[in-house]
């Protein structure tokens, strides 16, 4: 076997010698963890076994191997600050793993390991350190069969403890490290320090235990084997160079951004970090478009913002006078799409998303920049040199306006920024996202992993089982602790033989209905998995005493089951009328189904058109009517996912799955194959009709379609066409003419609304003349403060605005009775106020004679009070307020 050279073969070079010992190959999962609510990335190749680590889930192999996409923000060497400066660091990368489930352990892993580096990749023995747990002798003892003694370091648990997370599996890890530097030059001391010679290139993970929120660590069921290699320091080091920018996973990207500059070579150099920052930022953020996220302003979907905004800034910073961030992502597509094939096939989606974000962005630009000037005009009248940490914080988080643009910007005008408020302010807010992100059924589902309980074989699939389907009960359990029996009005949790009830999952609802026993009847509302294979009925005693081992009969509601069928099967024909319609790139993104609506999530960048919306109805309609076959099979799912079954975003999958097909007939083929665990009709023709009632945004780049189907979309539509009936009669007009009617009710009612209008400011003229005569001349300038009378607050404004200019260098007060509420308009002339006489306080202090408040410009400002009767005498009081302020300015 050559050794390999370019990054393409590196990889595929790892994952064939793994296969040749055994090892499944398993596909990338998305960089969105599936059923996993304590991660935000994926940041390991081993978090898509992390159930089959805890002994939560079986699969088919007990060998595996990987090329993960991971994403880390966040850590020991992935703060943003590092990536550019660093030449290794990365938001996205690539992790190379091996694993085995109970399988081999230590000895074989580092065999391994020790096998592929030296006699496949062929690195040099001379250059290769192990470093290990600190009392992990076992390790030790293993290393020596195949390296040097004094090259064997230990490490504390800072560098030699691995962990997923603040709870999860872990164990002590053995890393791998390889001198690049002058040979000659090598010593132990350089190993985990900040020397860039010495490349961490693996880390070998001995998975042995599960650590609870409290810190208390388990011994795992099976001691298992979890390695990462950093694909892109494997590929610099086997490349011989320096940085993992200056290897061909980075150079077609970097020559892109180059091109799209229009540097020189110098030029290049001299902006470094920038590119770096680019190349990174961009692959990170096409990758997360592919995976289903969106830019927006939470969670996963505030990173990629934050992300991409770095880029453009860094951007600009570089010289870049046009949006690049397109032809960037279109780099990283060419470059990467024939392994991840995800990034082909959603171009159009990626570039459509990244070049919205980058259009943002200039907007953000231009009015994060004006905020900051007139906070810096502020500081600077008050005499101040520092901008607050917290408003520095309120214009990152409210308006995407970047820290360290603040910075620049501040220091260009002589201020500094209170670093040590933005952290705290940022601190705070990261305390209140973890507080909010906590899983708050982690200990219901301990509680049942702990509990040793058979597994419930379900039966709900076949419909010949939803009534009195005999059972035993296996269990009862009552605050965390099995019991013996339960009575009247209590409330308990139900372990079945077997059941009937489909349990919550896949946005499907869960059945509800009765379990009965000889002596006793439990009315189930609620049906949930606490770990696969494991059904728990939640229920109360409506009667009598159920004890645990009786045999029972359970009963599902049936008319709530076949409703819920019914929009379980038309979520999937929507899903696919949705990608027909309006490209492949809606893909799911969350579901509800109950048995009395649906509620379907999906990516999308724009409103849907009513256009849209009728012909994605019409198609489903169209499906409906065909009354086509829905068949369910179990399969693979490597062969589930070749025939074209689609894998929802978000679900997690073991090694075989449940394909639901809406198949054409006559015919091959398939209209929709999803994978799918929930329950569905046998036919389409069982859903009856189907209506949208509502389109709308969830969430930056994801919509939302709610409708209804069967007997719900029946009641919608009677209650429309009664409603169409009932307007048609009291317009005295035809159902068929109705449209036309309103149209010309409509164009009457803008008539005399213009009608009004144009009364409103002839009275307002009238009531102009009177005013001018009111002026009272007060030290250089005319005050006006009357009532006056105006149907509304802009009538009011307009007024005040036009008495002011007539009268050149004024303060106006007006007054009036809006809706029976007095309302005030304050106003004063630019060389009035420079002698004090600020129109927003005038107009607070008129407003809290009569119980009200607000406040405004100091040459225009708006209030309002409470108390009508007291409108003239807070109008008196105007005079009096102006002298005050005149005297406090000079």
């Amino acid at each position: 076997m050559s050794v390999p050279t370019t990054s393409d073969e590196i990889r595929q070079t790892f994952l064939d010698f793994f296969h040749e010992l055994g090892h499944e190959i398993v596909p990338s999962s998305s960089l969105v963890p599936a059923g996993d609510p304590t991660l935000l990335f994926t940041n390991a190749g081993m978090n898509q076994f992390k159930d089959v680590f805890l002994g939560l889930e079986e699969r088919p192999y007990t060998r595996a191997a990987t090329a993960q996409k991971c994403m880390r923000v966040s850590g020991k060497h992935n703060d943003l600050e590092n990536v550019g400066p660093s030449p290794r660091h990365h938001t996205f990368f690539e992790m190379l793993g091996n694993f085995s489930f109970g399988d081999y352990f230590k000895e074989q892993a580092i065999a391994y390991a020790w096998t592929l580096l030296t006699e496949v990749f062929k690195l040099q023995k001379e250059r290769l350190w192990a470093t290990i747990y600190e009392d992990d002798d076992e390790a030790f003892e293993l290393w020596k069969k195949h390296i040097a003694e004094e090259r064997i370091l230990r490490f504390g648990k800072k560098d030699n403890f691995w962990e997923m997370g603040d709870t999860g599996p872990c164990g002590p890890s053995s890393e791998i490290h390889y001198y690049i530097g002058p040979l000659e030059e090598q010593r132990a001391e350089g190993v985990n320090s900040e020397d860039d010679n010495y490349v961490e290139v693996w880390n070998l993970v001995f998975m042995q235990f599960d650590r609870d929120a409290s810190g208390v660590m388990t011994p795992l069921p099976k001691p298992s084997i979890d390695t990462g290699m950093g694909f892109e320091r494997i590929t610099m080091v086997m490349q011989g160079v320096e940085s993992t920018y200056e290897t061909d996973i980075f150079r077609p990207i970097l020559a892109r951004i180059q091109e799209v500059a229009g540097h020189r070579d110098a030029e290049r150099e001299a902006h470094k970090v920038a590119y770096r920052v680019i190349a990174d930022h961009i692959r990170a953020a096409s990758f997360l478009v592919a995976d289903g996220v969106v830019p927006g302003n939470e969670g996963r979907s505030y990173v990629l913002r934050l992300i991409l905004r770095r880029a453009m800034r860094f951007g600009k910073r570089a010289g870049i006078t046009r949006p690049f961030v397109h032809d960037v992502a279109e780099a990283v597509i060419e470059r990467y799409g024939d392994h991840y094939t995800e990034l082909r096939e959603r171009r159009d989606f990626i570039l459509q998303a990244l070049g919205q974000e980058e259009e943002r962005f200039q907007q953000t630009l231009e009015t994060g920049l004006a905020l900051l000037d007139e906070l810096l005009d502020r500081l600077a009248a008050a005499e101040q040199r520092v901008v607050p940490g917290e408003e520095a914080f309120r214009l990152y988080d409210t308006y995407g306006f970047p820290y360290d643009l603040t910075r620049d910007v501040a220091e260009e005008r002589g201020f500094t920024v209170d670093r040590s408020g933005f952290d705290r302010a940022m601190a705070e807010q990261k305390a209140r996202a973890r507080a909010a992100q906590k899983f708050d059924a982690d200990s219901w589902i301990r509680t049942y992993r702990d509990l040793e309980l058979p597994p419930t074989v379900f039966v709900g699939y076949e419909y010949d089982h939803l009534v009195d389907e005999p059972t035993q009960i296996v269990a009862l359990i009552r605050d965390g602790q099995r019991v013996e029996s339960v009575g009247a009005g209590e409330d308990v949790e139900v372990i079945l033989s077997r059941t009937p009830f489909y349990a919550e999952g896949g946005g499907q609802v869960a059945d509800t209905g009765t379990i009965d026993t000889e002596y006793g009847r439990i009315t189930i509302g609620d049906v949930r998995q606490p770990r696969g294979g494991l059904w728990v009925h939640f229920g109360t005693v409506a009667e009598g005493m159920v004890r645990q081992g009786e045999m029972a009969r359970a009963t599902v509601d049936v008319e709530r089951r076949w409703n819920t069928m019914r929009n379980h099967t038309a979520t999937h024909l929507l899903h696919r009328a949705l990608r027909n319609v309006l490209g492949e790139h809606a893909e799911q993104r969350g579901s509800l189904v109950a048995p009395d609506y649906l509620r379907f999530d999906f990516a999308h960048l724009t409103a849907v058109t009513p256009q849209e919306i009728d012909h994605i109805q019409n198609q489903v309609n169209e499906h409906i009517r065909a009354d086509h076959p829905v068949i369910w099979r179990v399969m693979p799912l490597e062969e589930a996912l070749a025939s074209g079954a689609t894998a929802l975003f978000g679900e997690k999958y073991g090694g075989s799955a449940r394909v639901v097909s809406i198949e054409y007939e006559p015919g091959p083929g398939a209209y929709s194959r999803e994978l799918c665990g929930g329950t569905h009709v046998t036919r389409t023709g069982q859903i009856g009709p189907f209506i949208v009632t509502q389109e709308g945004s969830i969430a930056s780049g994801i919509r939302r379609i709610t409708a209804l189907t069967g007997e719900g979309a029946e009641s919608f539509i009677q209650e429309h066409l009664n409603a169409w009936r009932e307007l048609a009669t009291q317009l005295g007009t035809p159902t068929d003419r109705l449209p036309e009617r309103v149209g010309q009710l409509q164009q009457q009612l803008a008539q005399q609304e213009k009608t009004i209008k144009t009364l409103e400011r002839r009275l307002a003229q009238q009531q102009l003349q009177a005013l001018l005569g009111q002026a009272q001349h007060v030290d250089g300038f005319d005050l006006v403060a009357a009532q006056v009378e105006a149907p509304s607050n802009e009538t009011l404004r307009e007024l005040s605005l036009q008495l002011r200019d007539r009268l050149g260098s004024a303060v106006v007060v007006l007054g009036a009775l809006i809706g029976d509420k007095p309302s005030i308009v304050a106003t004063a002339t630019p060389d009035v106020v420079a002698r004090g006489v600020h129109a927003g306080a005038l107009a607070r202090e008129v407003a809290q004679r009569m119980g009200g408040g607000g406040g405004g410009r100091p040459e225009l400002a708006q209030a309002g009070g409470r108390d009508a009767a007291r409108l003239p005498e807070a109008l008196a009081a105007v005079s009096e307020l102006v002298t005050t302020m005149m005297n406090a300015g000079r």
